[in-house]
């Protein structure tokens, strides 16, 4: 394609050429009529006489010999490294003895996907996609995670001061105030696959029936911004393989389906979701508390959801993509 100021288009080039060789005029006076030098009026009726209309094409700028290109044999070296331990251009270039520049220029030549878009254990691209509307599928999981003791968990104060905060912690896991100071608390997440929005609660457990709990309340709540749940993605725990879990989708109008075993990959924006969580709420400040933390994840998910830039959907926040839907504002 020729660039914004050529001179000459294909249809330029063939009326010059055809002036020159079929019409009979001098190169000036064709030159001087299409506003081109002699030199580029010579080549174009050059290029008639020998190629015809099709000798007005553009050719491609690429050198017939390329002295300085890397050898097949090192190319072949790199893309064997590359298939076999998935490295990145600075790693294979340490083995090999040459520079990250070349290794990159080899492997964007012969079309390897960069490792961001492999499956590393496989090797395989991963197959990305994303519903066309919100609420045609939800992705449903639980993050689990340590509570903090009173005084502050080993992140912060270390592991010596951890074990000693933790050891003089009182309360179990599970008491009647709903603050929990040892064992694990359970992060139920559900996450609208077109629109990233999220909505989570905090448990400690995960029971078919605490998740069910979760799952009937996120309904309720994306239906109150216009949002039908038609589907239910979800692993393959205990609490969505049960029976319970299939009658309240049955119940709901919600159609659950489950990941392969042994495949995350296929969950993967919400398992993307959680290292978000983890960085963005969880881990984000020193907490003195489990119950400190937990008060924090109603900001935090308003933050996430009308907020925060999501680069999945164009740097805007989750929110934007259930706008003007029916019923948002009645």
């Amino acid at each position: 394609m020729p660039h914004r100021n050529a001179p000459l288009t294909e249809t330029g080039r063939l009326r010059l050429a055809r002036c020159v060789v079929d019409d009979g005029w001098p190169l000036r006076r064709a030159a001087e009529r299409f506003q081109v030098s002699p030199t580029t009026a010579q080549r174009w009726a050059d290029r008639y006489r020998q190629g015809g209309e099709a000798g007005m094409a553009d050719r491609s700028s690429r050198p017939r010999t390329s002295p300085r290109r890397t050898p097949t044999r090192t190319e072949r070296r790199i893309i064997k490294v590359r298939v076999l331990r998935r490295w990145g251009p600075a790693r294979i270039a340490g083995l090999l003895r040459l520079v990250p520049s070349t290794v990159h220029r080899v492997l964007t030549r012969y079309g390897l996907a960069r490792l961001a878009h492999l499956d590393r254990p496989t090797g395989r691209v991963i197959r990305r996609y994303e519903r066309d509307r919100p609420g045609e599928l939800i992705h449903v999981d639980i993050k689990k995670l340590g509570n903090i003791p009173d005084g502050g968990g080993w992140r912060f104060v270390g592991r010596v001061q951890g074990k000693r905060n933790r050891s003089a912690t009182p309360g179990t896991a599970r008491n009647a105030h709903y603050n929990p100071k040892l064992g694990h608390g359970f992060v139920h997440v559900v996450l609208d696959d077109h629109s990233r929005v999220a909505y989570a609660e905090i448990h400690d457990d995960e029971t078919a029936a605490t998740a069910i709990g979760v799952l009937r309340r996120a309904v309720a709540w994306l239906a109150t911004r216009g949002v039908t749940v038609e589907r239910v993605l979800s692993d393959n725990g205990s609490a969505y393989r049960s029976r319970a879990w299939r009658d309240a989708c049955l119940e709901l109008g919600i159609t659950p389906k489950r990941t392969r075993p042994y495949r995350p990959q296929t969950n993967g924006k919400i398992e993307r979701f959680h290292r978000t969580l983890v960085d963005g709420w969880a881990f984000r400040r020193m907490f003195l508390s489990e119950l400190a933390r937990r008060r924090a994840l109603p900001g935090w998910l308003h933050e996430y959801n009308h907020h925060r830039p999501h680069t999945a959907i164009g740097r805007r926040p989750p929110i934007t993509r259930l706008t003007n839907l029916t019923g948002q504002y009645s």
